[in-house]
């Protein structure tokens, strides 16, 4: 970005420009974002970047814009600002802009605003005043213990209040920042409120090596004189046996309350000896060990009314114990959105059990988060069990989960239950023990993820294509609470890259989760070992299993994080996590290639595809190599790209170079000229060698024709794992197989996603037959195909984030209208089409910023743009909307 020229002869051209046309501007700015986050409180960095959109409802672009950032929001209200005023800056650029002001001090917190000026010299008036804080940097700086609570028999209590009492003068002012860094979950109530509408803070971390702070503002619960505040903990990961008896057991606390001013952040408050401590109502079932993951135990007698000071008088309290944690633990800030209850769901039936004594509870819909339940009258003492599933087994029963939750009855009226400190993945709950026959409006689910943005929508003529992207989408809610990817939410609750990998592009399309990336590659940095070694999930908490492509993940998500939302962060903070593992690959080639490698502690066996379908052989050692090797290329042209970005050349050229020798002896090793086709010859082992151009261009024709027959042997089924989804969606969109992938997604029977939801899936399974898990992350990779075939909107490389991409819609047959949109970082792409006839026609929306590369399908090169008759297949397009239409 650079400053042309000084603001006031800037704004007499401006000024100059809307005096002599008579018109207003139109333009406004709106979504801004710091660290791709909506006013974070605590980022983890002095250097943030700055995002913000624009709406131009003319069409046009940013030319120039200025930025003000002010440690006063008054001032700023007064376009002053102390830490940073930009002045007008040329650049058409509004995503991921570095902050340029002043050095800002750790804590602190900042505010903001944009101002934008369009090509025709139209300004905006300045965007609402957004706002971001520096957390805690330094472990040093927190001044705070510490803090637990122990019985008497110095036994830790799990999910114990912590409370401490202060005092705030009247005319204190603000606003306040309630740091808080749990090792477990955490809730905040002051005053008896409950502080914020999160839910099972904080996210995921690598524990024995990092823990998450969040930060609050709790300006607004504050009353001049005394306030109660009261830490409400729960057990989560922290616990004793996990990440490898690294950790002890928890949970544990430190807090630090300041008040935030212009000259910086004064401490009002901090967790020291003296807080008190009392044991909850809740305790953990269950040892957060695969399969065992439990639930909460409540004991109503112990419940309080509420959280004000006189309830909690009621209470015995005792002083809390100060803990020693490991020295060398990380504390960093959140970077990446908090969970949240996105969604109350009703049941959709009940049906008696056990001649009244026990009930079967079905939701109608599977998905991840809690239940709440407002109970019947009922005698103090009384327990009554919850058990979960994501299904019934073939007896119709509850399939066992360990998934449970313990009711003890307080005998008052107005009981309710309800999750606070675990979650479950869940269908059917079958309730015990309860004599009377609950009702349906006193039952409710609460589905919990992320506060992340829904980026996408997708409809089109035949439902049954509706059926299985509304499948994948509603999915990926189900997998994501935390802050990571799991792939499975009630079995194993693990970040498995290979899950994680194979469904990147998906849920990058749908949603906008670049945070969750960002937190979540922090961990798997914090994974690594010394000698390079990376496991198959993160945070890694046991040995996963898995295999290369799940280490993968690191390199192409990062890759990916970067191309769909232009951030640069990972790439450039992992290169050495990358080159490191890459090394270790190195030291693992046998002539060349990479082969089976041994186990580490922390992760186990060495797979290539999995979870394929009946008659597909995913243990042949020739698949197994040929699937690693070829991601291993595609490892190395990431990272040759990656190399040019960072102005790394030697790297990049090496890379490449690695890349060309390793395909050609993919090639020389596995295919087979006799009959065209590699490996084993089942589609992964075609397709994928084509993708990562392993295939020479004059071989290309004959093993497509190969992965045909290999089709029609299979019936016409997408016939592969978790590696296969990704890598055959990829190929059939670059190479313009969209009726291929139809004629797919069309089979009703086993295996197919049709064949899931005409059984019952509302969430995708873990494996084709519907073995194990029902809500899982194998099969979603297809997800990119609706935006990136039908839709036809695509990722330019060499411009991330959207501000260049491609639109090529693929019509296949049978299809005779689609309506694609795809929120960027610039705004919304918007491509709906229709065919009528012999002609088909396209309404396209491009959002201020970018611009479009527009491929036409068909057979003739004419086409009409907005009335006009033109000739050729493709066209570019600025911001702005048009109508197309072209002979099919």
């Amino acid at each position: 970005m650079k400053q042309i020229f000084p603001l006031s002869a800037f704004l007499i051209c401006t000024l100059w420009l809307v005096s002599c046309t008579g018109k207003h501007p139109a333009i406004s700015c709106y979504d801004l974002r710091c660290e791709n986050l909506t006013d974070p409180l605590a980022i983890d960095n002095t250097r943030p970047h700055l995002s913000w959109k624009i709406t131009l409802p003319g069409g046009g672009r940013q030319h120039a814009c200025r930025i003000i950032v002010s440690s006063d929001s008054a001032a700023l209200s007064r376009d002053s600002g102390d830490l940073w005023d930009s002045g007008i800056i040329e650049s058409p650029l509004s995503v991921m802009i570095p902050y340029g002001g002043a050095a800002l001090r750790s804590p602190s917190l900042a505010y903001w605003k944009v101002k934008v000026w369009d090509n025709r010299g139209n300004a905006s008036p300045w965007s609402r005043i957004g706002r971001f804080g520096v957390g805690i940097l330094d472990e040093s700086d927190w001044n705070a213990a510490c803090i637990g609570l122990l019985t008497d028999d110095s036994t830790m209590i799990h999910s114990p209040l912590l409370r401490k009492s202060f005092d705030i003068a009247e005319d204190a002012g603000g606003p306040y920042l309630l740091h808080v860094n749990s090792l477990g979950y955490h809730e905040v109530y002051l005053n008896g409120a409950k502080v914020g509408e999160d839910v099972l803070s904080p996210a995921v971390s690598q524990m024995d090596k990092r823990s998450l702070s969040v930060t609050y503002d709790v300006t607004p619960y504050l009353t001049g004189g005394k306030n109660e505040l009261v830490l409400w903990l729960g057990q989560g990961w922290y616990r004793k046996g996990l990440f490898w008896g690294h950790i002890g057991d928890g949970p544990f606390v430190k807090a630090r309350l300041d008040r935030a001013g212009k000259d910086g952040c004064r401490t009002i408050l901090a967790t020291d000896a003296t807080w008190l401590g009392s044991e909850s109502e809740y305790s953990g079932i269950g040892t957060w060990f695969p399969h065992r993951f439990g639930g909460e135990r409540v004991d109503a007698r112990k419940a309080l009314p509420s959280m004000e000071s006189e309830a909690l008088d009621r209470k015995e309290w005792r002083r809390v114990t100060q803990a020693t944690v490991k020295d060398d633990l990380r504390i960093t800030p959140q970077m990446c959105e908090p969970n949240r209850i996105r969604q109350e769901i009703a049941p959709a039936g009940i049906t008696p059990l056990n001649g009244g004594d026990a009930w079967l509870v079905d939701m109608g819909t599977t998905l991840n988060g809690w239940l709440e339940f407002k109970l019947p009258p009922m005698d103090a003492g009384r327990e009554v069990t919850l058990e979960y599933s994501d299904h019934l087994n073939d007896r119709g029963e509850i399939a066992n989960r360990e998934q449970q939750d313990i009711y003890i009855a307080s005998g008052q009226p107005g009981e309710t239950f309800r999750n606070k400190f675990n979650y479950h993945s869940f269908r059917y709950v079958r309730i015990s023990n309860l004599p009377q026959r609950p009702d349906p409006g006193n039952l409710r689910a609460y589905l919990i993820y992320p506060a992340f943005s829904t980026a996408s929508s997708f409809e089109s003529s035949d439902p049954d294509l509706n059926a299985v992207h509304d499948l994948i989408r509603y999915t990926f809610q189900c997998l994501t609470l935390g802050g990571y990817m799991v792939d499975c939410p009630h079995l194993e609750r693990m970040g498995y890259g290979g899950d994680g990998h194979a469904s990147t592009q998906a849920i990058q399309t749908m949603y906008g989760v670049s945070p969750m990336y960002y937190n979540w590659m922090q961990a798997w940095d914090d994974c690594i070992l010394p000698n390079g070694s990376l496991p198959h999930t993160a945070p890694a908490p046991f040995a996963s299993g898995g295999g290369p492509y799940w280490c993968a993940f690191v390199i192409v998500a990062s890759w990916r994080t970067y191309v769909n939302y232009a951030d640069d962060r990972l790439i450039r903070n992992y290169y050495p996590m990358f080159r490191r593992w890459l090394e270790y690959v190195e030291r693992h080639k046998v002539d060349g290639l990479l082969k089976k490698w041994p186990n580490e502690e922390h992760r186990n066996w060495y797979l290539g595809d999995w979870a394929t379908p009946a008659g597909i052989d995913q243990t042949d050692e020739r698949s197994i190599d040929l699937v690693n090797n070829c991601s291993i290329s595609e490892c190395y042209d990431c990272m040759s790209k990656i190399a040019a970005i960072l102005g790394r050349t030697e790297d990049q050229q090496a890379y490449k170079n690695e890349r060309d020798r390793l395909n050609a002896l993919i090639h020389h090793t596995f295919y087979n000229e006799n009959n065209h086709t590699y490996g084993t010859g089942t589609q992964i082992d075609l397709a994928y060698p084509m993708l990562a151009g392993v295939t020479p261009e004059s071989l290309t024709g004959p093993v497509e024709k190969q992965f045909d027959e290999e089709t029609a042997n299979r019936n016409g089924h997408l016939s592969t794992g978790l590696v296969g989804v990704p890598v055959v969606t990829e190929w059939a969109v670059k190479n313009k197989k969209a009726p291929l992938l139809y004629s797919m997604l069309k089979k009703r029977d086993y295996p197919g996603y049709l064949y899931m939801i005409d059984n019952g899936a509302t969430t995708t399974w873990e494996h084709w037959n519907g073995d194990r898990s029902r809500i899982h992350n194998c099969y979603n990779g297809i997800g990119s195909w609706f935006y990136e075939a039908i839709g036809g909107i695509y990722p330019d490389e060499n411009s991330p984030g959207y501000r260049h991409f491609y639109i090529s819609p693929q019509i296949p047959g049978g299809l005779t209208w689609a309506n694609t949109s795809r929120e960027t970082p610039y705004g919304t792409v918007r491509v709906n089409w229709k065919v009528e006839g012999a002609t088909a026609f396209f309404d396209i929306t491009i959002p201020p910023g970018s611009e479009a590369t527009v491929i036409l399908p068909g057979n003739t090169s004419e086409y009409t743009l907005n009335g006009k008759a033109l000739n050729g297949h493709e066209f570019r397009l600025s911001s702005g909307t048009c109508s197309v239409s072209i002979a099919m």
